[in-house]
């Protein structure tokens, strides 16, 4: 990906890492394989991604870019379902990699910057998807509240970006006015 990157647009000067997955897998008999998969794409995905948009702002000169990762509230707190659990801790260590980036940016003495922005419910395929595509279940969660939508997050996104040059958001956490967690 980075690769066609570089060919079509020369590199990457702004990279928002947005992907995500859970699975309903228990701490106390959950798959392995449904583990490993949230790690693979929450976790180890974000770090590649971060790594390859670092190397390619560093190799052009690129002092000012920005690395937005996409969190969740479950990355700040844990629900009381066991059915997120792990989630949560994927999301714990996205919180906590940000943190270390931005640490690290500044040790390399570049002025790019990191943020973390953090949603709580957001009208998405995430929760059919979380309970296979069960209509029902995505229903009852989006009933009980109007559920943030793709375009609150892009607005965030935008107001990260638009932040004088000498300001670092770190940590942007949103949520529906009515969501109680």
């Amino acid at each position: 990906m980075f690769a066609a990157i570089k060919e079509q647009h020369k590199g990457v000067d702004v990279c928002i890492n947005n992907a995500g997955l859970a699975h309903p897998e228990h701490l106390l008999n959950g798959k392995t394989s449904g583990w490993k998969n949230m790690l693979d794409v929450n976790v180890l995905a974000l770090c590649i991604c971060t790594r390859e948009a670092y190397q390619s702002m560093k190799e052009r000169n690129v002092d000012d870019g920005h690395i937005i990762n996409i969190n969740s509230m479950s990355g700040h707190r844990v629900v009381c379902s066991a059915d997120g659990h792990f989630y949560s801790s994927t999301k714990y260590a996205v919180t906590a990699l940000t943190e270390g980036l931005r640490q690290e940016l500044r040790e390399a003495k570049t002025h790019i910057r990191a943020t973390c922005i953090s949603p709580g419910v957001v009208e998405t395929e995430f929760i059919s998807r979380l309970y296979n595509n069960n209509a029902e279940i995505a229903a009852a969660v989006y009933s009980k509240f109007k559920p943030l939508e793709a375009i609150d997050i892009a607005n965030s996104v935008t107001y990260v970006l638009s932040a004088p040059p000498h300001v670092e958001i770190g940590d942007v956490q949103m949520r529906p006015v009515e969501q109680m967690m």
